[in-house]
């Protein structure tokens, strides 16, 4: 294929099994903040998003997202691309060369690096409905608001135009111009306001707050975390499209702002509880993700490890307005995902440096309030579509299943994985009555004896 760069074709694969990765990184993360009886529905909830979104995204997601607008910059052409017409050898336009996107990256390697993006901002939002929310209901709502929120958002955020090949992208990336490198608007500030939208139409969980609901393994949560910041390198880095230059200034960047930000939220619970704890250290990671993704090439070193400083601090104080406010966040997705994409979008307009890959100087550079203003329209733009539909889309599926979108009370309280699954996370009755199991050691003679004087003299 002329103008293939194969080392680049390379890293974009690479990059897209990372980010594919963070979804079972995001099930295990979220899978042990829930309580025990409620942990398999919650890693499904994420799981079921690969398949459902991975599907709809080949079909007509990716047309929407990436084909040719229709109309000021909002929509994608959903007929372009269906079912990938057109971009692969043997396709339905007859040509004999595989699309190049990008000018060196196969057109495939794009259209499945996106994918996995689509998939992980729908699992998002699964966090804020934990432990009450009918499986079927949320695969009606996932599929619906992938198609009616996701994919024009990502369309307005990252696909750019291309005048030569007579390509018109989105509004936000080429008209309004504001910067986001990865999906601060489209991933975090889509998801997290979805979550809060969609929590407050399922309503509180039994018990909340009154009842503490503690996670049940901190062992999953950690091991989450660090798979989502490993994954997060093809997030961020491969948002370059290239191994370049570009690629390595997102990842050393991906680096220091999540340092930065676990130990913002460790310095704060330390402050305000008195402990450091190990749930801190992991959501501050994810806060510092989240924040440096749409930053990460256009600000400084110094100025990531300030944004994530920033991010650390204020996520871990956000987490606590659901018990101001009263709407049921489960997991805290509002808190950190909301809250830290509007902090990584908005600081973009005061941090940018003029030497990032970006080339954009913000307010501290001298840059004035150009794009400053410009990232807070893109965010507040991002934030009013996908709150106000996300609202319209959460009772149209609640009205679709009769108004019970949430599981009984009875059912509930049993615990969701048995009502929905008919299967439970840990099974422990192999640990009773194993003397009678054929290959299980019998007690020795002189434990039998002992055992038969206790029970003599109890009896």
């Amino acid at each position: 294929m002329e103008g293939l760069d194969t080392g680049n074709t390379a890293w974009m694969l690479a990059s897209t099994a990372l980010v594919l990765f963070m979804t079972p990184g995001l099930a295990l993360f979220y899978g042990g903040m829930v309580r025990s009886k409620s942990v398999l529905n919650m890693m499904m909830m994420s799981l079921s998003a690969m398949g459902l979104i991975g599907v709809l995204w080949v079909l007509y997601g990716y047309s929407i997202a990436f084909g040719n607008d229709v109309g000021a910059g909002l929509l994608g052409n959903p007929f372009e691309a269906w079912g990938l017409k057109g971009l692969f050898v043997g396709s339905y336009t007859g040509d004999s060369v595989s699309y190049v996107l990008s000018a060196d990256i196969p057109a495939l390697v794009f259209v499945a690096f996106q994918a996995t993006f689509a998939i992980i901002t729908v699992a998002l939002i699964s966090g804020a409905v934990a432990d009450r929310m009918k499986f079927g209901a949320w695969l009606l709502f996932a599929g619906l608001w992938a198609t009616i929120v996701y994919f024009p958002v990502a369309h307005w955020v990252f696909a750019f135009s291309n005048d030569d090949a007579g390509v018109v992208g989105g509004w936000i990336a080429n008209d309004l111009a504001a910067i986001d490198f990865a999906g601060g608007t489209a991933v975090h500030i889509n998801a997290g306001v979805a979550a809060l939208a969609l929590a407050i139409v399922l309503g509180k969980r039994k018990g909340w707050p009154r009842e503490p609901m503690r996670p049940h393994n901190l062992t999953l949560v950690m091991l989450g975390a660090g798979i989502l910041w490993f994954g997060w390198f093809g997030f961020n880095a491969g948002s370059a499209l290239g191994a370049n230059g570009t690629a390595a200034f997102a990842m050393v960047n991906t680096i220091v702002a999540t340092c930065a930000a676990m130990l913002g939220w460790l310095a704060t619970e330390r402050i305000r509880d008195g402990k450091a704890t190990s749930l801190g250290a992991a959501s501050g990671i994810v806060a510092g993700l989240v924040a440096i993704t749409p930053s990460c090439a256009s600000i400084s070193p110094m100025g990531a490890i300030l944004l994530g400083a920033i991010a650390g601090v204020v996520c871990a104080l956000a987490v606590g307005l659901k018990f101001r406010f009263g709407y049921d966040d489960s997991l805290d997705v509002v808190g950190v995902h909301l809250v830290g994409g509007i902090l990584g979008t908005v600081l973009i307009g005061f941090l940018a440096d003029p030497g990032s890959p970006a080339g954009v100087a913000g307010l501290f550079y001298g840059g004035g309030v150009d794009q400053l203003w410009r990232q807070v329209v893109g965010a507040l733009a991002v934030l009013l579509y996908s709150g106000i539909l996300t609202f319209v889309i959460a009772l149209i599926v609640k009205a679709i299943f009769g108004g019970k979108i949430r599981v009984s009370d009875e059912d509930e309280a049993t615990g969701i994985d048995e009502s929905e699954h008919a299967e439970t996370a840990y099974d422990f009755s192999s640990h009773r009555g194993l003397a009678g199991v054929a290959g299980t050691p019998r007690p020795d003679a002189a434990t039998a004896s002992a055992q038969s004087v206790v029970a003599g003299k109890e009896g």
